[in-house]
C-alpha cells in the first residue's frame, strides 16, 4: 500500500503539473484578468483556448495513466477511487491512503506550476455566468460518470485490449473536458480542484460541487455498471474476443448452447 501511495502521488503530481501548465499556456493572453480561473469568461469565449486545455489533460492523463498504472492503478482522482473501492478492486485502507496521495499531488503540482511558470495561475474551476449551482452538479456529475463507466469497461474488465486502455481512458477525459471547460471548469476530480485552491488561497463559494459531482457521476457510473454485469453483457454481443471468424462462430455457439441449457425444458408425460 505504501508503494502504491508513492505512485499515486507521484503520479497525480505528473499528470496534473502538464495539465495545469498546458492550461498556463492556453491562457497567456489573459494576463488582464485576475479571476485565476480556467476559462477567463472575463476575456470571452474561445474555443481554441477550450480545445487547448482539454487536449492538455486528455493526453497528460493517458501518458500517465498508462506510465503509473502498474505502480498505483493510475487514479489520479478520489472519484476514480470511490469508484474501483465500490467494485472491490481497491480495499477501503488503500483507496484512503490513495486520496491522501491524490489531494497532496494536486497540491504540490500546484505549487510547482505556480512558481516555475511567470504567467498568471489560471487553473481555478469556477461556474461561468448563466451555469446555476444546480446545474454545475448535474455537469460534473454527467462528464464523470462518463469517464469512470469508460475506466470500468476499459481497465476493469479485462480483455485484449486492456493493455490499451489509457488511449480510451485519456480521450474520455478529452471529450469531458471539451463539454465542461467553459461551464464548470471540467474538474471531474475533487484534487484537480482542491490543489489550486489550497495554493491560490481563494476558496469559492460553489467549491463543493467538485466533490458532490464528480461522487454523484462515480455511484451513477457504478449503478450502470452493476445492472450490466448482472443482467451478463457478454452474452449480448459475443465473439469479441475471438482473433478470426471461426473463433467468433464458436464462441457464439457457445452461448446459444448456455442460453438452451439456462431455457426450462417441458417435463414428457
Amino acid at each position: 500500500d505504501f508503494v502504491a501511495a508513492i505512485g499515486e502521488f507521484m503520479g497525480t503530481t505528473m499528470f496534473l503539473f502538464f495539465a495545469f501548465a498546458g492550461t498556463q499556456v492556453a491562457n497567456i493572453g489573459a494576463e488582464s484578468n485576475d479571476a485565476q480561473t480556467t476559462t477567463n469568461a472575463d476575456t470571452g469565449f474561445s474555443p481554441i483556448v477550450l480545445l487547448y486545455i482539454a487536449l492538455s489533460f486528455g493526453f497528460s492523463l493517458m501518458t500517465n495513466v498508462w506510465i503509473f498504472f502498474r505502480i498505483s492503478g493510475g487514479m489520479f482522482n478520489p472519484a476514480v477511487t470511490l469508484a474501483m473501492v465500490m467494485v472491490k478492486a481497491v480495499t477501503i485502507v488503500r483507496g484512503l491512503l490513495l486520496v491522501a496521495s491524490q489531494l497532496l499531488g494536486a497540491i504540490f503540482a500546484s505549487y510547482v506550476v505556480s512558481v516555475l511558470f511567470p504567467t498568471t495561475f489560471n487553473v481555478r474551476t469556477t461556474l461561468s455566468k448563466g451555469t446555476s449551482v444546480t446545474r454545475g452538479v448535474f455537469i460534473e456529475a454527467m462528464l464523470t460518470a462518463e469517464l469512470i463507466f469508460a475506466i470500468y469497461m476499459l481497465a476493469n474488465e479485462k480483455h485484449k485490449a486492456t493493455f490499451m486502455a489509457p488511449i480510451g481512458i485519456g480521450m474520455a477525459l478529452f471529450i469531458a473536458e471539451m463539454v465542461g471547460v467553459y461551464y464548470t471548469g471540467g474538474s471531474l476530480n475533487p484534487a484537480r480542484s482542491f490543489g489550486p485552491c489550497v495554493v491560490s488561497g481563494v476558496w469559492d463559494a460553489e467549491h463543493w460541487i467538485y466533490w458532490l459531482g464528480p461522487g454523484c457521476g462515480a455511484v451513477l457510473a457504478w449503478g450502470f455498471y452493476r445492472v450490466i454485469k448482472m443482467l451478463e453483457y457478454e452474452m449480448a454481443n459475443p465473439g469479441q474476443e475471438a482473433s478470426s471468424k471461426h473463433e467468433a462462430a464458436a464462441e457464439q455457439e457457445a452461448v446459444e448452447a448456455d442460453l438452451a441449457d439456462m431455457t426450462p425444458k417441458k417435463e414428457e408425460v
